[in-house]
């Protein structure tokens, strides 16, 4: 059996197509790194005090860039990654404005999101924060995914 070898120039334009194929590609959010989380804390400890009425809203470590703890009703709360979504790579954390209503990204993109969901008010994100579950015993509450 004889073996036919192809022309360097075929060969050539082959290496040249398959290194600009991923250029082409469309870029797509990619998500935030998947990350465990799973902690309590008691709501009653003065380090929580914020959390003690509706609408009151804490940080604490953990997550990919930190987790904003929101209190909705007297039973229901939100826990929510503080790594904006727009383009989770970069690593930016998002702040509650002076509104204390919007968490805002102030270093990278500005995009906006509401503290009682993590829904985008503002772009150029799409993608909401991510959440984590929550239960709530009436003293403890539980983070976790």
């Amino acid at each position: 059996m004889k073996l036919r070898s192809l022309p360097l120039s075929a060969f050539c334009i082959g290496a040249a197509m398959a290194a600009l194929l991923p250029a082409c590609q469309k870029d797509t959010p990619s998500g935030a790194p998947p990350t465990l989380v799973d902690f309590s804390i008691n709501v009653n400890n003065p380090s929580y005090i914020d959390l003690a009425v509706p609408g009151g809203w804490v940080y604490v470590n953990g997550g990919n860039q930190g987790i904003i703890i929101y209190r909705r009703t007297i039973d229901d709360f939100v826990a929510m990654d503080r790594l904006c979504m727009y383009q989770p790579s970069q690593l930016c954390r998002v702040h509650v404005d002076d509104s204390e209503v919007i968490a805002r990204d102030t270093t990278c993109c500005a995009s906006a999101y509401l503290l009682i969901d993590g829904t985008v008010t503002e772009g150029p994100a799409s993608l909401g924060l991510v959440r984590y579950n929550t239960t709530f015993n009436g003293t403890t509450l539980r983070v976790y995914n």
